[in-house]
């Protein structure tokens, strides 16, 4: 084996901006996105980033979320908590 190999990396995921358009939930947070397999049952940390579109209001709960990505959530008529 070669090289570093991240610990906590199987614990961060990345979520974007058309993947919470494409789910039925309004409120987004760690389960809902567990519950709809956007992102797998290890992780801890979630961040959203401004890859896609959104088109609908929503509301972000308890995740990261980069400056374009909230911008892009209000935008839309979201909330970011």
């Amino acid at each position: 084996k070669r090289g570093f190999a991240s610990r906590s990396a199987r614990y961060n995921a990345e979520v974007r901006l058309y993947q919470i358009q494409a789910m039925k939930a309004d409120v987004i947070d760690l389960e809902s996105l567990k519950a709809e397999n956007i992102v797998g049952h290890d992780a801890k940390k979630i961040k959203v980033i401004n890859t896609g579109a959104i088109e609908r209001k929503v509301t972000v709960k308890g995740l990261g979320v980069t400056k374009g990505a909230q911008e892009a959530i209000e935008a839309a008529g979201g909330t970011v908590e």
